[in-house]
C-alpha cells in the first residue's frame, strides 16, 4: 500500500460510539423493501393454506368443490401433487408439507389453493369439507412420557456418583417446575413467492436465516436439482430461530404450486395461521432432586427433563441436547445425573429459539439455586 495513502487515511474511532444499523433509516422510515414489498411478476397468484382441525386424526374423506369453485380460484394443491419428497424435514424426514391421509397437529397443511387474490385464496381455503377418523390425541410432555412417546431416543449423562450423593446429603430439594413456551412474533410472517425460470427452474424469494436448506428442501420436492434452484433473501424481518427449518415449508408450497400451475405463487401467512402453523420455543417439566450440605454446596443433583417437541423432530434433537449441556450454567455439579426426554406430542413441531435450549438449561438450575438459598428444609421433598 502506498505510503503517503496510508497516513492519510483517518481512523474510524468506535469505541465508546453509537453507530447505527446500516439499514436503520430504511426501517425507521419505512422505505426497507421486505418479500412482500417485491414488485409483483405478471399472472402472479396467491396462496393460501387448508389446515387441519383436529389434533390427530385419520383423514378419510376431503371435499374441495367449494374451494375449487370459489372466485378466482385456479387450482389446489395436495400431497398427491408433489412431483418428489413429501417432507420439508432437513435432519429426520418425518415433517411432510401436506397430511398424507394422516393429520397429527391442529394446523397442519392439508392442502394449498392457488387464486388471482390474497382474499379470494384465504376465503377459498375455508371452504374445504374435510372428513376424520379423530385418534388418541397426547398433548403435554408428561402424557407422552408415560406413553413413551417421543420424537428422538431419550438421552442420559452421568458425572460422579449422583445416587449415593443423594442419599448422603445432609439437606435435599425435590421439585418439578414448569417452563411455558413463546412464539418468536418475528415482524414479518413467514413468506415465500416462487417465480418459474427457462429451462424448468425456479427463483424462490424467501424469508429465511437458512437459504441453503431452502434449495435443498424445495429441491428435493420438487424433483429438481439444486442447482436449478436459486434462492434470494434480501432481508428477513426478525426470525429469532423461527425460520430457520420451518421457511422450507413456506417456501416449498409455494414452489410445489408454481410448478403445477406454471404461474409465479406467493404464499404470505397471516399473523393467525402464522402463529397455528409454525413452531414456538420449547416448553419443559422438569423434576429435579438436589442434595446439599449446611452451606447450600450442591453435593449431588438429578435432573429430568421433558420437552414438548410436537409432531415431529424438526431441530429438537440439538435443542434438547444443549439444554443438557447448559444445566450446570456457572456451577461445577460435581455428581449430576441429566436424563433428557424429547417427546412426540399431537401439536405444532417446536423448534429453534433464540438460545436453541440453553435458556430452558439454565432456568432449572437457577431455580434449584433459588431453592437452596431460600433455606429448603431438610430431607424430604419441599413443598412447590
Amino acid at each position: 500500500m502506498d505510503a503517503s495513502v496510508n497516513k492519510a487515511a483517518k481512523p474510524v474511532q468506535a469505541v465508546g460510539k453509537s453507530l447505527p444499523h446500516d439499514s436503520a433509516h430504511l426501517h425507521v422510515t419505512g422505505t426497507a423493501a421486505y418479500t412482500d414489498d417485491l414488485p409483483e411478476p405478471r399472472d402472479l397468484l396467491h396462496l393460501a393454506v387448508g389446515m387441519s382441525q383436529k389434533p390427530h386424526a385419520k383423514v378419510i374423506g376431503i371435499d374441495l368443490t367449494g374451494v375449487l369453485d370459489s372466485p378466482g380460484v385456479v387450482d389446489v394443491c395436495r400431497a398427491s401433487d408433489i412431483p418428489g419428497k413429501n417432507n420439508y424435514g432437513a435432519i429426520v424426514a418425518d415433517d411432510p408439507v401436506f397430511a398424507d391421509g394422516l393429520v397429527q397437529y391442529v394446523g397442519q397443511p392439508v392442502f394449498a389453493v392457488a387464486a388471482t387474490t390474497v382474499d379470494g385464496a384465504r376465503k377459498a381455503a375455508q371452504k374445504a369439507i374435510i372428513e376424520y377418523e379423530e385418534l388418541e390425541a397426547i398433548l403435554d410432555p408428561l402424557s407422552a412420557v408415560e406413553k413413551r412417546s417421543f420424537v428422538l431416543p431419550s438421552e442420559t449423562m452421568v458425572r460422579g456418583d449422583p445416587d449415593t450423593a443423594l442419599q448422603n446429603a445432609p439437606h435435599r430439594v425435590q421439585r418439578r417446575v414448569s417452563l411455558g413456551g413463546q412464539d418468536q412474533f418475528y415482524l414479518e410472517g413467514h413468506i415465500a413467492m416462487a417465480i418459474p425460470q427457462e429451462d424448468g427452474g425456479l427463483l424462490i424469494y424467501s424469508s429465511t436465516q437458512h437459504p441453503d436448506e431452502v434449495q435443498s428442501m424445495v429441491a428435493h420436492a420438487s424433483n429438481r436439482s439444486a442447482k436449478d434452484i436459486v434462492v434470494i433473501c434480501r432481508r428477513m424481518g426478525g426470525a429469532f430461530g423461527g425460520k430457520e427449518s420451518q421457511a422450507a415449508l413456506i417456501a416449498v408450497i409455494a414452489a410445489i404450486a408454481a410448478g403445477k400451475t406454471g404461474q409465479p405463487c406467493k404464499l404470505r401467512l397471516d399473523r393467525d395461521d402464522d402463529m397455528i402453523m409454525t413452531g414456538k420455543r420449547h416448553d419443559f417439566v422438569i423434576d429435579y432432586d438436589a442434595g446439599f450440605d449446611d452451606t447450600g454446596r450442591i453435593l449431588g443433583i438429578d435432573f429430568e427433563f421433558a420437552s414438548r417437541c410436537g409432531m415431529s423432530a424438526d431441530l429438537s434433537g440439538p435443542v434438547n441436547d444443549r439444554t443438557m449441556f447448559h444445566c450446570d450454567n456457572a456451577y461445577y455439579l460435581e455428581n449430576v445425573r441429566i436424563v433428557s426426554h424429547r417427546c412426540k406430542t399431537n401439536t405444532v413441531s417446536n423448534t429453534a429459539f433464540r438460545g436453541f435450549g440453553g435458556p430452558q438449561g439454565m432456568f432449572a438450575i437457577e431455580y434449584v439455586i433459588e431453592d437452596i438459598a431460600r433455606g429448603q428444609g431438610p430431607a424430604g421433598n419441599s413443598s412447590p
